[in-house]
């Protein structure tokens, strides 16, 4: 005995990985987002690699652990892969202060954001 196996969250065809607490705000990390949605995984890797942004790095390992999910978990075949979805969302904002002139205080906010991605198995038309 014992409990249930889940029902999986994506389809048979599909994979995914979520990445939390990034530190940067999403409408950066939805820049990247942007740039891997809809385009094969290799092609993706290549763009985040040569990418100039700091946070690709970790959008890089978080595609990364997408596809390692994919093939180890879910017996899908790497090469057909496409990231089907790639979205962001919002997590916390840090609250911080700076003194500034005339006793005055000046918030400063430091939002976190998190990235989920989604990669397909497509198979090639011949």
């Amino acid at each position: 005995m014992g409990k249930e196996k889940n029902p999986r969250r994506v389809a048979d065809n599909e994979a995914m990985a979520k990445l939390r607490m990034l530190r940067t705000s999403p409408q950066k990390l939805n820049l990247l987002a942007q740039l891997i949605r809809g385009k094969k995984v290799d092609k993706a890797l290549t763009d985040l690699a040569f990418s100039k942004k700091r946070i690709a790095e970790d959008v890089r390992k978080c595609l990364q652990s997408a596809i390692a999910n994919a093939e180890n978990n879910h017996n899908l075949d790497v090469d057909e892969l496409v990231v089907a979805e790639a979205y962001v969302g919002k997590n916390l904002v840090m609250k911080r202060g700076r003194h500034r002139a005339r006793g005055r205080f000046g918030a400063l906010r430091k939002p976190f954001s998190e990235l989920t991605i989604k990669v397909r198995q497509v198979e090639e038309q011949a």
